[in-house]
């Protein structure tokens, strides 16, 4: 189960509709940071198929400036 974490810059005025872009896919869950314009972006997601689906999904996001990854691990499903 991959986890990854980003952070995420809007370009400039874009900050609300980067958050509602990335909060609307179910896999994310999206988090303002103090600073006036970067966001956190936890994913998680079954497998690597779905990985590359969502990674798909947030290349079209016109709102998103950047997006880089902090942290990414992937979990067994069997402990």
């Amino acid at each position: 189960m991959p986890i990854k974490s980003y952070l995420a810059h809007p370009y400039e005025g874009k900050k609300n509709e980067l958050i509602e872009a990335l909060s609307s896919l179910q896999q994310c869950e999206v988090t303002p940071a103090q600073n006036n314009e970067l966001l956190i972006l936890v994913t998680e997601t079954d497998c690597q198929v779905d990985e590359d689906m969502l990674k798909e999904k947030l290349d079209t996001i016109s709102s998103l400036k950047l997006l880089t990854l902090v942290s990414g691990f992937n979990t067994s499903q069997n402990y």
